[in-house]
C-alpha cells in the first residue's frame, strides 16, 4: 500500500504534499498563458500556416486549437469524478502526470502544416485528460492530508498558484520570442513536462490519504500515514483520536453514498439541489465573465482589437501576467475578514466596469483611446485576481452538505472545464467579429451576476459547515432567502448547532439510513417467491420503522 513518506514527516511532509499540490496547479495557469504567446507567433504559424491570417476561419481553428485541452481537462475530471474514489488520490495523480508527460512530447514532436497541426491538437487532448484528473484530485488529497484549521488557506494558495503558473509562461513566450526558430514554440510547449515530472515523482515518493485508506478498510494504513503526518507513533493519543474521528464520520455515512446522485436533486430543508446549482454556478460566472478570454487571449487581443505592432503585446502581455500574479496577494488577507459573498459581489461588480471601460474605448478606436482600452483590462484582471480566481474553488466545500460535498464539488469542476472549453472556443471568433463587443457581452454577464450573488450566495466565512445546513433549514421552513437568514443568525457554538439541528428537523443521515434499509428490505421482498414470507417482511420493516 502506498504508504511511503520519502523519510519525511511532520510538517517536511506537510511541505511536500504542499508543493507536489501547488506545482501540479501551476499546469493549469501555465497553459492559461501558454496558448496566448505561441497561438499568433510567427514561428508557430509558419509551422502550421492554416493558423495564419486574421479571417473567420483561421479564428475558429485558434479556438478549437487551444479550446481542445479545456475539453480533455473536462474528461479527466469526469473520469475522477465516477472512478476516482476506487483507485485512489497518489495513483491518479501519477496517472495523470505521465499523461501529461506523454501529451506533451506528441505536441512537441508534431511537424506539417496538416497532420502536424492534428498532431498537437492530439497531444493537447492527452494532457488535458492528465491535467483535469489532477486538477479534480490535488484538492481532495491536500485537504484530506492537511489539518484542519489550513484547509481553507491552502485552497485559496492553490487558486493563487494559477497566477503564478500564467506569469512564468507568459514571459518564456516572451524570452523565446527573439527565437527565429520552431524553438520559440516547441521549448515552451515541452517546458511542461518538468512541472508533470515534478508532480508524479511527489505523487510516487508521498503518502495516500489517511482518510482513503480508512474508507477502502486498511486501518492500520491510515494510521502509519497519520503518524507521519503528525511526527508522532501510530499509538498516540493525537493519532488515535485523528484516526477515530475518521472512522465515526465514514461511520456516519453508511449507506448514503451509494445514492448521492439521487439525493443532489432533492429539495426540502436540506435544498442539496440548490446549494449544488449555487457551487456550480461560482465556476460558471468565474469564466463567462471573461477571464480567460483575457487570459488565454491577451496577446492576441492587444494585436487585434488595439491594433499594437511589434514585440509589444507579447511585452504587455508578460506585465498583464504579472499583476495578475501579484493581484492574487489581497486574497489571503481578505477571503476571511471580508467574507466570500462580499468579495463575489466586489469582483463582479469590478469585473464589469472595468469591462465597460474597454468597451468605451474601443467603440472609437484610435491610438489614444487604445491606451485607456488597456487600463481596462488590467483593471479586470486586477479584480479577478482577488475575488472570482480563488472563491469558486472555495465556496462548493463550503456550501454543499456532507451527505453531497464530495459530488457536488466534483460536479462544480466539471462545470469549469466545460464553461472554459466555451469561453476559450468561441473567444477568437466573437473577437474578430468586433472589436468591442466582446467586452460588452462580459460586462453583462458580470452585471447579471451580481443580484444572482446577493439573493443566493450566503456568506460562510466564519462559520461551521453545520451552520450553513442550519441557515438553509431555517430559510425553508420560515420562507426567507437564506442570506437573509444568515445575517440575522449570529455566530453558534457546538451546542447550539445541535439544538437547532434538533429543532429543525435535521436528523438527515439517520432518516437517509432508514430509508436505505427500507429500500433494500422492499428489494429483497420482491425477490422472494413465499407471499406469506414477503408480507411478514413487510410488517417487519414497518415495526423497525
Amino acid at each position: 500500500m502506498w504508504t511511503t513518506t520519502f523519510g519525511l514527516k511532520g510538517k517536511k511532509l506537510h511541505l511536500a504534499i504542499t508543493f507536489t499540490s501547488v506545482v501540479g496547479f501551476s499546469l493549469f495557469g501555465y497553459d492559461q498563458g501558454l496558448m496566448s504567446g505561441i497561438i499568433s507567433g510567427t514561428q508557430f504559424t509558419k509551422e502550421f500556416p492554416p493558423l495564419a491570417g486574421d479571417s473567420e476561419h483561421v479564428a475558429v481553428l485558434r479556438g478549437a486549437v487551444t479550446a481542445c485541452y479545456e475539453l480533455g481537462c473536462f474528461f479527466g475530471a469526469i473520469f475522477t469524478l465516477m472512478y476516482g474514489q476506487k483507485i485512489g488520490r497518489t495513483p491518479l495523480l501519477v496517472a495523470g502526470g505521465l499523461l501529461m508527460v506523454l501529451g506533451t512530447v506528441i505536441s512537441t514532436a508534431a511537424f506539417g502544416p496538416h497532420w502536424g497541426l492534428g498532431q498537437f491538437v492530439v497531444g493537447r487532448v492527452i494532457s488535458g485528460l492528465g491535467n483535469g484528473m489532477d486538477t479534480a484530485t490535488i484538492p481532495v488529497w491536500q485537504s484530506e492530508c492537511s489539518r484542519a484549521h489550513n484547509r481553507g488557506f491552502l485552497v485559496c494558495f492553490e487558486g493563487a498558484i494559477i497566477a503564478v503558473g500564467t506569469f512564468i509562461a507568459y514571459w518564456i513566450d516572451f524570452g523565446l520570442s527573439y527565437v527565429e526558430s520552431s524553438v520559440q514554440w516547441r521549448f515552451p510547449v515541452a517546458f511542461q513536462i518538468l512541472f508533470a515530472i515534478l508532480v508524479t515523482l511527489g505523487a510516487l515518493a508521498l503518502p495516500e490519504s489517511p482518510r482513503w485508506f480508512v474508507m477502502q478498510g486498511h486501518d492500520q494504513e491510515a494510521l502509519e500515514v497519520l503518524a507521519a503526518l503528525n511526527d508522532s507513533t501510530v499509538d498516540s493519543d493525537d493519532v488515535l483520536n485523528d484516526f477515530n474521528l475518521m472512522k465515526a464520520d465514514l461511520k456516519s455515512l453508511e449507506g448514503v453514498q451509494a445514492s448521492n446522485w439521487k439525493v443532489l436533486f432533492t429539495g426540502g430543508k436540506t435544498q442539496n439541489f440548490q446549494r449544488m446549482m449555487i457551487g456550480c454556478s461560482g465556476q460558471f460566472f468565474q469564466q463567462f465573465t471573461g477571464c480567460n478570454a483575457a487570459i488565454y487571449y491577451s496577446t492576441l487581443l492587444f494585436q487585434q482589437n488595439l491594433h499594437m505592432t511589434g514585440k509589444l503585446p507579447l511585452v504587455l502581455g508578460g506585465v498583464f501576467a504579472t499583476v495578475y500574479a501579484l493581484a492574487t496577494i489581497p486574497s489571503f488577507f481578505m477571503i476571511e475578514k471580508v467574507g466570500r459573498r462580499n468579495l463575489f459581489l466586489i469582483g463582479f461588480l469590478g469585473q464589469g466596469l472595468s469591462f465597460i471601460i474597454t468597451m468605451g474605448c474601443l467603440i472609437d478606436s484610435n491610438a489614444q483611446n487604445a491606451k485607456g482600452a488597456v487600463v481596462g483590462i488590467f483593471l479586470f484582471i486586477c479584480f479577478f485576481a482577488f475575488t472570482t480566481l480563488p472563491l469558486p474553488w472555495i465556496y462548493p466545500p463550503e456550501i454543499n452538505p456532507l451527505r453531497t460535498r464530495t459530488k457536488a464539488a466534483s460536479a462544480s469542476t466539471c462545470m469549469n472545464w466545460i464553461t472554459n472549453f466555451a469561453v476559450v472556443m468561441f473567444t477568437p471568433v466573437f473577437s474578430n467579429q468586433s472589436d468591442w463587443g466582446i467586452y460588452l457581452f462580459f460586462a453583462l454577464v458580470n452585471f447579471i451576476a451580481i443580484p444572482f450573488a446577493y439573493f443566493f450566495y450566503v456568506e460562510t466565512a466564519g462559520r461551521d459547515l453545520e451552520e450553513v445546513d442550519v441557515i438553509f433549514a431555517k430559510a425553508h421552513i420560515e420562507k426567507k432567502w437564506p442570506f437573509r437568514v444568515a445575517q440575522e443568525l449570529p455566530k453558534l457554538t457546538i451546542a447550539q448547532i445541535t439544538e437547532m439541528q434538533a429543532e429543525l428537523g435535521l436528523d438527515t443521515l439517520d432518516d437517509h439510513r432508514r430509508a436505505s434499509e427500507a429500500e433494500k428490505a422492499e428489494t429483497a421482498m420482491a425477490e422472494k417467491p413465499d407471499p406469506a414470507m414477503s408480507s411478514g417482511d413487510s410488517d417487519t420493516n414497518k415495526n423497525v420503522e
